[in-house]
């Protein structure tokens, strides 16, 4: 486990919790669409999005997608728990990543950017 503590865009995260959770069955508008998010059920590992405005689009498999916008903060826990991640918003789309991630969770936060 390392410890993360490092600044980032929503759209980074984003595309780390994609990456790490549904990139394969996602649909590929839900993928380009910088308003999607993906959320999951505590019992599963949760990934929660706050935001002020939130709309429920679609469930595949144990994915809830979401369209969010003004997001405030993003919860993620992996299905394993060995990564506990949580990005809060700064300023607008720009936010600071906290928590504990294992190593797949390392590759996966330096592949959307979230890690430089």
């Amino acid at each position: 486990m390392v410890t993360i503590d490092v600044a980032s865009s929503l759209e980074s995260f984003r595309r780390f919790i994609i990456s790490s959770t549904c990139k394969s069955y996602a649909p590929r508008s839900y993928l380009d669409d910088y308003e999607v998010f993906a959320e999951r059920e505590e019992s599963l590992g949760s990934i929660y999005v706050e935001a002020a405005d939130k709309v429920t689009l679609k469930k595949i498999r144990d994915i809830t997608f979401v369209n969010a916008r003004d997001v405030l903060g993003i919860i993620y826990n992996s299905k394993s728990g060995n990564t506990s991640l949580k990005w809060r918003q700064i300023k607008r789309d720009s936010g600071k990543v906290t928590g504990e991630a294992s190593s797949n969770s390392l590759t996966n936060l330096a592949e959307s950017g979230v890690l430089t």
